[in-house]
C-alpha cells in the first residue's frame, strides 16, 4: 500500500479470537503497552468513530474468525506490535536527508530485517482527517501519489484488518521497474494518536502477476500523532522497511526509498490542501 507492512512473534494459530490465550494474549497486552508508550497519558479507552468504538481486546474478542482470517489479523497485530518496538528506540538512527521543509529521513540496520527507514514531518492537519485519507481513501492513492499505480483491497477481516494489492509506478528513468505488493494492514486509534500498520503476506485472489516484481515489506507503519504544541496539525512518522527483489544495488534502493518517503510527504500535503480547497468551495 503506502507502501506498507511486515512480522514479529511467532505462535499458535486460533480458530476464534475469543478463545485467545498465552501468547496471542500476551501479544494483545504488549501492543497496548507499547501504544502506551507512544501515544502517551491519554483514555485508555480506544477512541474511533463510528463503528469503530471498541476496546483493544474486545474488538478481537467479538469477532469470530476463520483459521484464515485469523492468520491474517494475527499478522497484522504482529506487524503493529514489531513496528511500535523499532519506533520506541530512539539510539542508533542515522539521518539520511533533510529536505528545506524540515522533513526528514532516518535510517538504522536491525540484524533480524535489515535496514529500516523513518520519516519525520509536520502535516497542517488533524491525525484523523489523514487517517480517513489514508485508510478511508485508501483505493484512491493512485489518482494523488504518481509512485503509485493501483491500491486495491482484496479481503476485510473484521474492523482493524485488511489485506491489499499495490501496484507502484514506474520510477523515472527506470532504474526500478514496476513492483506490486500483496500486504496485511491492522488499523488502530487510540485517542487522538492513529496507526496503520502492515506486512507482506500471501492471497489466494492475487498470485504473482505477469510483468510485475512481487516485492516484499515490513515491517512498517505509519503514526499520526497530534503535535504537543498545535493539537491541529500532526506529527507523521513513517516507518518503511522494503525489499524490492531483483537485481538492484543496495545504494540505488537506499536512495530510492528515502527519496519516495519525502516525494509521499509533499503529495500527501497536496492531496489535503486540494481537499480543503473543494471542500471550502462545496459549502
Amino acid at each position: 500500500m503506502l507502501p506498507a507492512t511486515f512480522k514479529l512473534c511467532a505462535g499458535i494459530s486460533y480458530r476464534h479470537t475469543r478463545n485467545m490465550t498465552g501468547l496471542r494474549k500476551n501479544a494483545m497486552v504488549a501492543i497496548h503497552q507499547e501504544l502506551n508508550r507512544l501515544t502517551g497519558p491519554e483514555p485508555s479507552s480506544w477512541i474511533s468513530q463510528g463503528p469503530r468504538r471498541s476496546s483493544l481486546l474486545s474488538s478481537i474478542q467479538e469477532e469470530k474468525f476463520t483459521r484464515e482470517e485469523n492468520s491474517y489479523v494475527k499478522q497484522g497485530e504482529e506487524a503493529l506490535q514489531r513496528s511500535i518496538s523499532i519506533l520506541s528506540e530512539q539510539e542508533g538512527w542515522t539521518v539520511e536527508t533533510v529536505a528545506a521543509n524540515g522533513d526528514k529521513v532516518l535510517s538504522k540496520t536491525l540484524p533480524d530485517i535489515g535496514k529500516v527507514f523513518k520519516l519525520e514531518v509536520i502535516l497542517e492537519q488533524h491525525p484523523h482527517s489523514l487517517y480517513q485519507e489514508l485508510v478511508g481513501n485508501m483505493e484512491q492513492m493512485g489518482e494523488w501519489n504518481p509512485n503509485v499505480k493501483q491500491v486495491k483491497i482484496l479481503q476485510r477481516i473484521g474492523p482493524d484488518t485488511m489485506v491489499t494489492h499495490e501496484i507502484s509506478a514506474d520510477m523515472p528513468g527506470n532504474v526500478v521497474g514496476p513492483r506490486d505488493f500483496v500486504s496485511v494492514s491492522c488499523a488502530k486509534r487510540r485517542g487522538s494518536t492513529c496507526f496503520l500498520a502492515g506486512t507482506s503476506t500471501q492471497h489466494p485472489n492475487m498470485p504473482e502477476q505477469k510483468g510485475l516484481v512481487r516485492a516484499e515489506n515490513g515491517p512498517t507503519c505509519i503514526v499520526m500523532k497530534p503535535c504537543s504544541g498545535d493539537p491541529t496539525r500532526t506529527q507523521f512518522t513513517w516507518l518503511l522497511n522494503m525489499d524490492l527483489k531483483g537485481w538492484i544495488p543496495k545504494t540505488i534502493i537506499n536512495r530510492v526509498l528515502s527519496q519516495t518517503q519525502v516525494d509521499f510527504a509533499q503529495h500527501l500535503r497536496h492531496r489535503m490542501a486540494t481537499s480543503v480547497c473543494q471542500t471550502a468551495r462545496a459549502c
